[in-house]
């Protein structure tokens, strides 16, 4: 069933508007008496019908809610080192539909790619878009945070997880060795395409970091948060 996200809890009926209502009766072609999901993003779900369209809106009424059972009881927060072109596109899109709670753009010291406030600024509201019509698509609960871009210090002190990775080329431990399904909140830390340093390595380390491997292979920078979230939904049993 189509998936639309709303900012607040409704009660008995729903006005949408502008481009949400544009979106149900032209480019779906929805017709008063079909049915909808709406979620308010704090992870309910509220079945629809359509009473009304008219040109500027369309009027739903709540047949009923129920718990948003597409949620993972895992939060997962990628701090992803800022790739260069397009790729954190593609990870945000990708991570979304698997069950990322938030992604943190994070300046490492290989960064290539250093935008200027202003750029952030403006690649973050396109970024949350993208977060937001992946969110749609895969019928999630929440629409995941697209934080701003900060400093791999800054991710290394605001971090309270309950369990933080570093994927590192160099090697480390399993990833099954160190996530299980008591696991409830964890912290991923992608390095950007040319990793990390050692001296960020060891921050990582010093903070409580466990070094871990994805495996023999060299990953891209946007295959490994894939890659690694899709690895603890499966030892977390949220990929079953």
């Amino acid at each position: 069933m189509q998936k639309l996200f709303i900012d607040y809890t409704p009660d008995k009926s729903i006005v949408l508007e502008g481009e949400q209502a544009r979106h149900i009766a032209k480019s779906l072609r929805m017709k008063v008496g079909d049915m909808l999901t709406v979620t308010d993003g704090q992870g309910s779900d509220f079945g629809c019908q359509i009473e009304e369209i008219s040109k500027d809106a369309v009027v739903l009424t709540v047949c009923y809610k129920q718990v948003c059972e597409s949620e993972p009881d895992c939060r997962v927060t990628i701090y992803q080192g800022v790739p260069k072109g397009s790729k954190l596109e593609d990870i945000i899109q990708k991570c979304t539909e698997l069950g990322v709670t938030k992604i943190v753009p994070t300046l490492t010291k290989r960064c290539v790619s250093r935008p200027d406030e202003k750029g952030a600024k403006r690649k973050n509201e396109r970024y949350r878009k993208i977060a937001l019509e992946a969110a749609q698509q895969s019928g999630r609960g929440i629409i995941p945070e697209i934080s701003e871009q900060i400093s791999l210090s800054e991710a290394v002190k605001n971090d309270d997880s309950e369990l933080k990775i570093l994927f590192y080329e160099g090697g480390g431990e399993s990833l099954k060795s160190l996530v299980n399904s008591d696991v409830h909140s964890v912290s991923v830390y992608i390095g950007p395409e040319g990793g990390f340093d050692e001296g960020e390595v060891a921050l990582l380390r010093d903070s409580g970091a466990k070094i871990a491997t994805l495996g023999k292979r060299i990953l891209r920078t946007q295959t490994a948060p894939v890659a690694a979230l899709s690895a603890i939904m499966l030892l977390t049993d949220n990929l079953e």
